[in-house]
């Protein structure tokens, strides 16, 4: 570890009853970095998520903030401060009342408070709307000031639990970039939870990759995408065909090995070290694929199929293709 990490997991551990949902998790955020922790429902991420903003105790292990253990203090105590995925704002508040909250619980001057929630305002892009009525407020714009409200008392680690889940299509691509450009401009650490595995992709500078309460891989977008450790991930993180195979030549010094799959011969470049009939899976992504009427030039990774069935759906097409049986 090159660095000093601003917060630190240590072996977390968390019981409901006598099931186990987080098994030994260990983890280390460095200042300023954005890490989204994905996975499918029943996973772990929002628990985790709420154990380090003291809203879920832990059973064992420790949270550590800045250099402070800080998993036996309440939230209040902690400085983190976590958006909820309903962002929790009080209806009978105004914007400005809603941002300020945490400022007056704090005891901050009058004056002091007003500065304070102009700057969010502004930040936020809400200048103006600060006397107006939470229900008066489109989903983006409570969002918004849910983030401001997070970010009033300029916490060391803001924590955001799936807040674009309750926006449409459009709202949430746009608010995604919003979120992001925010914390890159305040340079904030922040720990943002999503099922949704491309809004992940498109958001982190890491990604924590959980199933079951335990981290299956930790790394950029690009890495857990084309470098995937096990099927699970490989499934999980965009879209993928499946093959399973044997090896039959595999040469180091070019990087290559060839394996023989139920469509034919399949060339391919080995993670690791793999030995002469070894099984393997091999994992294909869509976009690495083409589709041509005519037989291309190269016999490379060519094969011929029949198109099944072939859907439009804007930004790309999506073909089901039978190749030798195989689907």
């Amino acid at each position: 570890m090159n660095y000093i990490p601003m917060l630190i997991l240590e072996d977390i551990h968390k019981f409901y009853d006598n099931n186990e949902v987080l098994k030994g998790i260990t983890l280390d955020i460095k200042k300023g970095e954005l890490v989204t922790f994905v996975g499918p429902s029943g996973c772990g991420k929002t628990t985790l998520l709420r154990i380090i903003g003291g809203f879920t105790p832990l059973d064992s292990g420790r949270v550590i903030l800045d250099n402070q253990r800080i998993d036996h203090l309440p939230p209040n105590l902690r400085d983190t401060r976590i958006c909820f995925q309903n962002y929790a704002l009080f209806p009978h508040m105004t914007v400005a009342e809603n941002i300020s909250y945490g400022l007056k619980i704090k005891k901050w001057k009058r004056n002091k408070i007003q500065e304070r929630v102009e700057e969010l305002l502004k930040l936020v892009k809400l200048e103006g709307l600060g006397e107006r009525m939470i229900d008066k407020l489109s989903g983006g714009q409570q969002q918004r000031v849910a983030v401001a409200r997070a970010l009033s008392l300029e916490p060391k680690v803001l924590l955001l639990d799936e807040p674009l889940s309750n926006l449409d299509a459009n709202l949430r691509l746009i608010m995604r970039g919003e979120i992001r450009k925010l914390q890159e401009r305040l340079k904030i650490t922040t720990i943002f939870v999503t099922h949704d595995q491309f809004e992940a992709m498109s958001i982190s500078d890491r990604i924590v990759v959980l199933r079951d309460g335990e981290i299956q891989q930790i790394g950029p977008p690009i890495e857990i995408y084309e470098h995937p450790t096990n099927e699970f991930i490989a499934a999980f993180v965009g879209y993928v065909n499946f093959l399973d195979g044997v090896v039959d030549i595999l040469d180091i010094g070019l990087n290559r090995a060839i394996a023989s799959t139920p469509i034919g011969k399949i060339q391919f470049v080995p993670e690791r070290s793999f030995s002469a009939g070894e099984k393997v899976k091999l994992v294909i992504r869509p976009e690495t694929i083409e589709i041509s009427r005519s037989e291309p030039a190269t016999k490379l990774n060519v094969f011929e199929g029949n198109v099944e069935i072939g859907m439009y759906v804007g930004s790309l097409a999506k073909y089901t293709v039978q190749v030798m049986g195989e689907k």
